[in-house]
């Protein structure tokens, strides 16, 4: 029914006219051949855009296979979780150094001292 939205702005008057017109200048005899004709050619149009939008569909989902897009994707993530995941190592490496590093050189208290001089 989309092909009839431009009657919207016929009124009916108008479109007897345009019907009147038709028929001194087509005969009435011509008119059923051309309104036959008309409809084929309606009928092959509607065709026509079905076959097109059916073609559309099935190429779209071809190059989805083509693409396959989640292969893709997953590569890609594996691709920036390696480094981020070697980051995320570096930096445990380097809190892990530097709090031994603390216990090392943290000066000893006065009752550490004290337990250390009665061992020996």
């Amino acid at each position: 029914m989309d092909y009839l939205l431009f009657l919207n702005d016929i009124a009916g008057t108008e479109i007897l006219v345009i019907l009147l017109f038709v028929l001194l200048f087509f005969g009435a005899n011509s008119i059923p051949s051309i309104a036959k004709s008309m409809g084929r050619v309606i009928y092959q149009i509607r065709n026509a855009t079905s076959d097109l939008k059916e073609e559309i569909k099935n190429s779209s989902t071809e190059m989805k296979k083509d693409l396959n897009l989640n292969e893709l994707i997953k590569e890609t993530e594996e691709e920036i979780r390696a480094p981020m995941d070697q980051v995320l190592t570096n930096i445990d490496h380097t809190v892990n150094y530097e709090s031994k590093n603390e216990s090392k050189s943290k000066p000893k208290t006065e009752t550490e001292e004290s337990k250390q001089n009665e061992t020996s």
